[in-house]
Protein backbone atom coordinates (compact mmCIF):
# COMPACT_ATOMS: atom_id res chain seq x y z
CA UNK A 1 0.00 0.00 0.00
CA UNK A 2 1.61 3.67 -0.82
CA UNK A 3 2.01 6.35 1.30
CA UNK A 4 -0.40 8.41 -1.70
CA UNK A 5 -3.26 5.94 -0.99
CA UNK A 6 -2.68 6.80 2.88
CA UNK A 7 -3.31 10.20 1.85
CA UNK A 8 -6.05 10.02 0.07
CA UNK A 9 -7.81 8.05 2.82
CA UNK A 10 -7.03 11.20 4.77
CA UNK A 11 -7.44 13.54 2.58
CA UNK A 12 -9.40 16.47 4.48
CA UNK A 13 -13.19 16.66 5.90
CA UNK A 14 -17.04 15.12 4.52
CA UNK A 15 -18.13 17.98 2.32
CA UNK A 16 -20.54 20.73 4.01
CA UNK A 17 -23.89 21.85 2.55
CA UNK A 18 -25.10 25.12 2.69
CA UNK A 19 -28.99 25.77 2.78
CA UNK A 20 -31.46 27.90 4.50
CA UNK A 21 -32.49 27.10 7.71
CA UNK A 22 -36.39 27.13 8.49
CA UNK A 23 -37.59 27.42 11.71
CA UNK A 24 -35.42 28.09 14.54
CA UNK A 25 -35.69 24.76 16.44
CA UNK A 26 -35.09 24.03 20.42
CA UNK A 27 -31.79 22.01 21.11
CA UNK A 28 -32.41 17.90 20.52
CA UNK A 29 -33.42 16.47 23.94
CA UNK A 30 -30.08 14.79 24.42
CA UNK A 31 -28.58 18.16 24.33
CA UNK A 32 -27.95 20.95 26.89
CA UNK A 33 -25.74 23.66 27.41
CA UNK A 34 -25.03 26.96 25.39
CA UNK A 35 -21.48 27.13 24.91
CA UNK A 36 -20.53 24.47 25.30
CA UNK A 37 -23.26 22.33 24.44
CA UNK A 38 -22.80 19.17 25.92
CA UNK A 39 -25.06 15.95 24.43
CA UNK A 40 -25.02 12.05 25.60
CA UNK A 41 -26.82 9.42 23.87
CA UNK A 42 -27.07 5.97 25.53
CA UNK A 43 -25.27 3.35 22.99
CA UNK A 44 -23.01 0.21 23.19
CA UNK A 45 -19.37 0.49 22.36
CA UNK A 46 -19.08 0.33 18.54
CA UNK A 47 -19.17 2.89 15.37
CA UNK A 48 -21.77 5.62 15.09
CA UNK A 49 -22.43 7.77 12.21
CA UNK A 50 -23.23 11.68 13.91
CA UNK A 51 -24.95 14.16 11.22
CA UNK A 52 -25.43 17.35 12.75
CA UNK A 53 -26.66 20.64 11.34
CA UNK A 54 -24.66 23.55 12.88
CA UNK A 55 -26.15 26.95 12.28
CA UNK A 56 -28.73 29.91 13.42
CA UNK A 57 -31.56 31.60 12.22
CA UNK A 58 -30.34 34.66 13.74
CA UNK A 59 -27.54 34.83 14.41
CA UNK A 60 -23.88 34.30 13.14
CA UNK A 61 -22.59 31.27 14.82
CA UNK A 62 -19.46 29.27 15.26
CA UNK A 63 -19.11 25.89 16.07
CA UNK A 64 -17.02 22.69 16.43
CA UNK A 65 -17.41 18.91 17.63
CA UNK A 66 -15.52 16.80 19.99
CA UNK A 67 -16.26 13.49 21.56
CA UNK A 68 -15.30 11.44 24.05
CA UNK A 69 -12.07 11.92 25.71
CA UNK A 70 -11.55 15.29 24.30
CA UNK A 71 -11.30 13.76 20.28
CA UNK A 72 -11.81 16.55 17.88
CA UNK A 73 -14.53 15.45 15.19
CA UNK A 74 -15.11 18.68 13.72
CA UNK A 75 -13.18 22.13 13.41
CA UNK A 76 -14.94 25.07 14.26
CA UNK A 77 -17.53 25.58 11.00
CA UNK A 78 -18.40 29.41 11.03
CA UNK A 79 -22.23 30.44 9.73
CA UNK A 80 -23.77 33.42 8.88
CA UNK A 81 -27.46 34.15 10.32
CA UNK A 82 -29.75 32.10 8.57
CA UNK A 83 -27.43 29.38 7.47
CA UNK A 84 -26.97 25.74 8.70
CA UNK A 85 -24.23 23.40 7.81
CA UNK A 86 -24.96 19.86 7.49
CA UNK A 87 -22.19 17.86 8.59
CA UNK A 88 -21.75 13.82 8.86
CA UNK A 89 -18.46 11.77 11.19
CA UNK A 90 -18.13 8.78 12.38
CA UNK A 91 -17.13 8.38 15.52
CA UNK A 92 -15.60 5.10 17.63
CA UNK A 93 -17.00 4.41 21.22
CA UNK A 94 -15.43 2.29 23.41
CA UNK A 95 -15.49 1.55 27.33
CA UNK A 96 -12.97 3.12 28.67
CA UNK A 97 -13.28 6.60 26.18
CA UNK A 98 -10.19 7.45 26.74
CA UNK A 99 -6.67 5.49 27.44
CA UNK A 100 -7.75 1.66 26.88
CA UNK A 101 -6.09 0.72 30.48
CA UNK A 102 -8.30 3.48 31.90
CA UNK A 103 -5.52 5.71 32.51
CA UNK A 104 -7.58 9.40 33.74
CA UNK A 105 -10.89 8.10 34.59
CA UNK A 106 -13.23 5.56 32.52
CA UNK A 107 -15.23 8.50 31.44
CA UNK A 108 -19.23 8.17 30.74
CA UNK A 109 -21.17 5.39 29.18
CA UNK A 110 -22.25 5.37 26.00
CA UNK A 111 -21.59 8.34 23.17
CA UNK A 112 -20.51 11.96 24.85
CA UNK A 113 -20.72 14.99 22.28
CA UNK A 114 -19.68 18.26 23.03
CA UNK A 115 -20.13 20.83 20.58
CA UNK A 116 -18.01 24.22 20.75
CA UNK A 117 -16.24 27.30 19.07
CA UNK A 118 -16.96 31.30 20.07
CA UNK A 119 -20.52 31.00 19.43
CA UNK A 120 -21.97 27.41 18.93
CA UNK A 121 -25.19 26.62 17.06
CA UNK A 122 -26.85 23.14 16.44
CA UNK A 123 -30.03 22.25 15.16
CA UNK A 124 -30.85 18.44 13.97
CA UNK A 125 -28.76 15.57 15.24
CA UNK A 126 -28.67 12.21 14.48
CA UNK A 127 -26.69 9.09 15.91
CA UNK A 128 -27.19 5.88 13.71
CA UNK A 129 -24.73 2.58 13.84
CA UNK A 130 -22.06 3.00 10.88
CA UNK A 131 -22.38 0.48 8.31
CA UNK A 132 -18.99 -1.33 7.81
CA UNK A 133 -16.87 2.12 7.56
CA UNK A 134 -13.25 2.02 7.26
CA UNK A 135 -11.24 2.09 10.25
CA UNK A 136 -8.11 3.09 11.20
CA UNK A 137 -6.76 1.73 14.38
CA UNK A 138 -3.71 3.43 16.40
CA UNK A 139 -1.36 1.63 18.55
CA UNK A 140 0.85 3.70 19.85
CA UNK A 141 1.68 5.65 23.94
CA UNK A 142 1.48 9.21 25.10
CA UNK A 143 2.31 11.14 22.42
CA UNK A 144 -0.73 9.17 20.52
CA UNK A 145 -3.21 8.78 22.89
CA UNK A 146 -6.80 10.81 23.67
CA UNK A 147 -5.42 12.50 27.01
CA UNK A 148 -8.43 13.24 29.44
CA UNK A 149 -6.60 16.99 30.55
CA UNK A 150 -5.53 19.79 28.40
CA UNK A 151 -3.16 21.13 27.50
CA UNK A 152 -1.70 17.33 27.33
CA UNK A 153 -2.91 16.06 23.31
CA UNK A 154 -2.17 12.63 21.63
CA UNK A 155 -1.89 13.53 17.65
CA UNK A 156 -4.67 10.24 17.75
CA UNK A 157 -6.91 13.39 19.49
CA UNK A 158 -7.15 15.55 16.48
CA UNK A 159 -6.54 13.01 13.86
CA UNK A 160 -10.47 12.25 13.54
CA UNK A 161 -10.94 15.51 12.05
CA UNK A 162 -8.98 15.21 9.48
CA UNK A 163 -10.71 11.54 7.78
CA UNK A 164 -13.12 12.15 4.88
CA UNK A 165 -16.42 10.79 5.67
CA UNK A 166 -16.41 6.39 5.81
CA UNK A 167 -13.71 6.25 8.09
CA UNK A 168 -13.53 5.51 11.75
CA UNK A 169 -10.45 6.16 14.11
CA UNK A 170 -10.17 3.90 16.84
CA UNK A 171 -7.08 5.49 19.28
CA UNK A 172 -6.12 2.62 21.39
CA UNK A 173 -3.12 4.42 22.10
CA UNK A 174 -2.03 4.40 26.10
CA UNK A 175 0.75 6.11 28.00
CA UNK A 176 3.55 4.45 29.26
CA UNK A 177 3.51 1.82 26.37
CA UNK A 178 6.24 -0.15 24.60
CA UNK A 179 6.70 -2.31 21.91
CA UNK A 180 6.82 -5.39 24.95
CA UNK A 181 3.44 -4.24 26.69
CA UNK A 182 1.41 -2.89 23.85
CA UNK A 183 1.19 -6.74 22.81
CA UNK A 184 1.04 -7.94 25.94
CA UNK A 185 -1.49 -5.96 28.13
CA UNK A 186 -5.10 -7.23 27.57
CA UNK A 187 -6.77 -4.51 27.15
CA UNK A 188 -4.52 -2.81 23.95
CA UNK A 189 -3.38 -5.18 21.15
CA UNK A 190 -5.32 -8.27 22.33
CA UNK A 191 -8.73 -6.68 22.92
CA UNK A 192 -7.55 -4.47 19.27
CA UNK A 193 -6.52 -7.51 17.22
CA UNK A 194 -9.84 -8.93 16.82
CA UNK A 195 -11.67 -6.26 15.76
CA UNK A 196 -9.63 -5.54 12.97
CA UNK A 197 -11.08 -6.48 9.60
CA UNK A 198 -9.86 -6.24 5.67
CA UNK A 199 -8.21 -3.68 4.07
CA UNK A 200 -8.46 -1.83 7.69
CA UNK A 201 -5.25 0.28 8.78
CA UNK A 202 -3.11 0.18 11.70
CA UNK A 203 -1.03 2.53 12.59
CA UNK A 204 1.70 1.45 14.23
CA UNK A 205 3.94 4.03 16.92
CA UNK A 206 6.04 3.15 19.43
CA UNK A 207 9.70 3.27 20.79
CA UNK A 208 9.22 6.15 23.14
CA UNK A 209 9.24 3.81 26.40
CA UNK A 210 11.59 1.87 24.58
CA UNK A 211 14.32 2.81 26.68
CA UNK A 212 16.32 -0.37 27.61
CA UNK A 213 14.66 -2.74 24.64
CA UNK A 214 17.36 -4.52 22.82
CA UNK A 215 17.16 -3.48 18.52
CA UNK A 216 16.73 -7.16 18.04
CA UNK A 217 13.51 -7.43 20.63
CA UNK A 218 12.02 -4.02 19.24
CA UNK A 219 12.46 -5.72 15.80
CA UNK A 220 10.93 -8.74 16.83
CA UNK A 221 7.89 -7.00 19.05
CA UNK A 222 6.85 -4.53 15.84
CA UNK A 223 7.16 -8.00 13.64
CA UNK A 224 4.32 -9.82 15.63
CA UNK A 225 2.42 -6.19 15.54
CA UNK A 226 2.90 -6.67 12.00
CA UNK A 227 1.96 -10.11 11.50
CA UNK A 228 -0.94 -10.01 13.83
CA UNK A 229 -2.58 -6.79 11.70
CA UNK A 230 -2.40 -8.83 8.66
CA UNK A 231 -3.65 -12.00 9.87
CA UNK A 232 -6.75 -10.07 10.47
CA UNK A 233 -6.83 -8.68 6.93
CA UNK A 234 -5.40 -5.57 8.22
CA UNK A 235 -2.79 -3.23 6.67
CA UNK A 236 0.14 -1.87 9.32
CA UNK A 237 1.84 1.19 8.81
CA UNK A 238 4.66 1.52 10.73
CA UNK A 239 5.62 5.16 12.06
CA UNK A 240 8.56 6.44 13.62
CA UNK A 241 8.20 7.93 17.04
CA UNK A 242 8.66 11.83 17.19
CA UNK A 243 11.78 13.31 18.35
CA UNK A 244 11.93 14.51 22.84
CA UNK A 245 13.21 17.75 22.94
CA UNK A 246 16.70 17.18 24.66
CA UNK A 247 20.03 18.69 23.31
CA UNK A 248 23.61 18.65 23.42
CA UNK A 249 24.59 22.33 22.90
CA UNK A 250 22.29 23.32 19.71
CA UNK A 251 22.14 19.78 18.29
CA UNK A 252 19.49 16.75 19.49
CA UNK A 253 21.35 14.43 21.50
CA UNK A 254 20.81 10.04 21.26
CA UNK A 255 18.06 10.32 23.62
CA UNK A 256 15.68 12.99 22.11
CA UNK A 257 16.49 11.00 18.64
CA UNK A 258 15.14 7.37 20.22
CA UNK A 259 18.82 5.66 20.37
CA UNK A 260 18.15 4.50 23.77
CA UNK A 261 20.51 3.31 27.04
CA UNK A 262 21.31 -0.02 25.23
CA UNK A 263 22.49 1.54 22.10
CA UNK A 264 19.56 0.42 20.12
CA UNK A 265 18.71 3.03 17.07
CA UNK A 266 14.70 2.48 17.38
CA UNK A 267 13.57 4.77 14.29
CA UNK A 268 17.15 3.12 11.84
CA UNK A 269 14.94 -0.51 13.45
CA UNK A 270 11.63 0.42 12.04
CA UNK A 271 12.87 1.68 9.00
CA UNK A 272 14.90 -1.38 8.04
CA UNK A 273 11.89 -3.46 9.11
CA UNK A 274 9.20 -1.52 6.88
CA UNK A 275 11.69 -2.01 3.72
CA UNK A 276 12.09 -5.86 4.52
CA UNK A 277 8.65 -6.71 5.64
CA UNK A 278 7.34 -4.52 2.48
CA UNK A 279 5.30 -2.17 5.55
CA UNK A 280 4.58 1.83 4.67
CA UNK A 281 6.70 3.80 7.03
CA UNK A 282 5.73 7.54 8.00
CA UNK A 283 8.91 8.93 9.42
CA UNK A 284 8.03 11.36 12.60
CA UNK A 285 11.44 11.21 13.73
Amino acid sequence: MSLKRLALLTAGLSAVVLAPIPAAAALPPQCSGTAPIKCSFNVAPGNYDVTVELGSTTKAANTSMSVEARRQVLNAVSTTSGQVVKTKATVNVRNPEGQPTGQGGNGTPGLQITFGGSAPAIGTLTVTPAQAPLAVYLAGDSTVCDQPTAPYTGWGQYLPARVREGAVIANYGDSGESSGSFLSNSALFPRMKPLIRSKDLVFIQLGHNDKTTSAGAFRDNLTRLVNGVRERGGVPVLMTPPVRRLFSGTKLNNTALHINSVGADLPAVIRALGRSANVPVIDLT
